[in-house]
């Protein structure tokens, strides 16, 4: 006889909302950051340098601390690895509010990194937990990873209405009051899961885990402004650290990452669509971000305006997709949203320096509606591809997962049209060689390198520096779309074996011995 899954009452969606507020808020916050950098650099003196690290450390450090934070919740405790990541978050969000110096401001992103990432695989996994109706806990992930996403379109206007009224510090608050909150209202709205018999955590592990991810992010993400001798040793540093990190995973009797997750055909092919969809979302928006302001002209405040329409289009798209999902296989839905944004890389193709900006607008929207199925859907069906106890470590997993498919987006992506601009840029002749070489390296660069020329030459070097660089977009937009064709065919064949969410084919963890699993369930 198959056990029916408990339906979700009302206490556990108000459980849902107070796990997805926190993650809204946080996306927010780290939206905001953009508007509020040249501020805070007047303010503290940042240097350029000093600029880039206040804006990637969060990420780094995040990454990094995903898989140690998701072996650590299923260890101590989930709610309270969530409850203490909260007060740690808005601990070091104060810090980086009241901030006296660069060093400590990147000091406390830093410590918001670890925090967070103690935050996104702590409540999936507690998702995963608290929603046992497939259908319900497709829905409850699709509204977490809508208000993951979803902060980004948001940030913009709340932090311009922000600066308009308080200082730069003032957007490192929002999540406090949030976070606050939780601490008061987990004990007693959130369930405890933990493993019985844990086993000690390997410290040689957690160090090779960020010896892994910290330098390959790093490397990867710097490659698209050059091969320069530093990213390319990070990423060797990064590949043989892996290396000896999944060698050391295969000998322990109690791994940080049990490497077994990846056995399942549905684990692996969901995991990776994650990775090259994120790719490629993240490599035509890096293009299009500064096309919205290099090419068309647009503020900085209305350049992030017009990609509201593509966040709000993500959303709807991913919030829609787990209905649609209950009456048709899983990967035939992704697999549809990817043909819609296999047709926004196309429309893209098309677009040009002088061409109405909804060409390209629309494109991109197409592109990320395309993307909201896979977005949603994959992450359930690899939460659920899993035994209860591996929970926090498949929520990890998928996370990190996610912040490679973004760096190795900004890497592949980044370098593809770097090239196409270098070899399609025409510089005039009579354009002094200092200035001939900066504007050959990036259209940013061009535009700077024009204030130094004579305005008839400056105009007909920034008109061929525009049109090489939507050329190189076009190129993204033409990789994007191969990639989407192979990702339709992993989504079809990889997926096949999950059937409709709720339905009785579809696929579940491998069934053996019961997780060993302690429930303090306080509610």
């Amino acid at each position: 006889m198959t056990d029916v899954p408990t339906r979700a009452g009302p206490r556990d969606w108000i459980s849902l909302v107070a796990l997805a507020v926190p993650t809204l808020v946080v996306a927010i916050d780290m939206g905001v950051l953009y508007l509020a950098l040249p501020a805070l650099s007047a303010d503290l003196g940042v240097s350029s340098i000093e600029q880039l690290w206040v804006l990637d450390i969060y990420g780094f450090v995040l990454a990094g601390f995903l898989v140690t934070m998701g072996k650590l919740g299923d260890r101590i405790g989930r709610r309270r690895l969530l409850l203490i990541g909260a007060g740690a978050f808005a601990g070091a969000s104060v810090i980086a509010a009241f901030a006296p110096t660069a060093a400590t401001l990147i000091a406390a992103r830093a410590l918001l990194g670890i925090a967070g990432a103690t935050l996104a695989p702590s409540a999936l996994a507690l998702l995963t937990a608290i929603f046992k109706d497939p259908k319900q806990q497709a829905t409850a992930v699709a509204v977490f990873i809508t208000c993951l996403m979803g902060g980004g379109a948001v940030g913009p206007i709340v932090g311009g209405l922000m600066l308009q009224q308080f200082w730069w510090g003032s957007v490192f608050l929002l999540g406090v009051p949030v976070m606050l909150a939780l601490i008061a209202v987990g004990p007693w709205l959130l369930p405890e899961y933990r493993e019985q018999e844990p086993g000690r955590l390997d410290l040689v592990s957690v160090v090779l885990s960020l010896a892994t991810v910290l330098p390959l992010i790093f490397g990867l993400k710097q490659l698209p402004l050059g091969v320069e001798p530093l990213p390319v040793a990070a990423v060797a540093l990064g590949l043989v650290a892996g290396t000896m990190f999944i060698r050391r995973q295969l000998r322990l009797e109690t791994p940080l990452l049990d490497l077994r997750l990846f056995g399942g055909r549905t684990f692996r092919s969901a995991l990776g669509i994650m990775l090259l969809g994120s790719a490629s979302m993240a490599g035509i928006m890096l293009f299009f971000s500064q096309y919205l302001q290099l090419v068309v002209g647009l503020s900085p405040a209305a350049a992030g305006l017009a990609m509201v329409p593509s966040s709000v289009a993500v959303a709807v798209s991913g919030l829609i997709a787990p209905k649609i999902a209950q009456r048709l296989r899983p990967g035939v839905v992704i697999a549809g949203g990817l043909v819609v944004s296999g047709a926004g890389f196309i429309v893209l193709t098309q677009a040009t320096a002088t061409s109405d900006l909804f060409v390209a607008l629309g494109g991109v929207v197409l592109v990320t509606f395309g993307a909201g199925p896979f977005t949603s859907l994959c992450i359930s069906l690899v939460m659920g591809s899993v035994r209860e106890e591996e929970a926090g470590s498949a929520s990890a997993v998928s996370e990190t997962g996610g912040e490679f498919g973004v760096a190795f987006g900004l890497a592949a992506f980044g370098t593809i049209g770097a090239t196409l601009y270098t070899r399609l840029i025409e510089v005039p002749a009579d354009v002094p060689p200092a200035a001939a070489e900066a504007a050959r390296h990036s259209l940013a660069e061009a535009t700077v390198a024009a204030g130094s020329v004579p305005p008839s030459t400056a105009e007909s070097m920034l008109a061929s520096a525009r049109e090489a660089f939507t050329s190189g977009m076009n190129g993204v937009a033409v990789a994007g779309a191969v990639l989407v064709a192979v990702l339709i065919v992993v989504s079809l064949y990889g997926l096949r074996d999950s059937g409709p969410i709720g339905s009785e084919d579809a696929s579940t963890a491998e069934q053996g011995d019961e997780p060993a699993l302690e429930r303090a369930d306080s509610r």
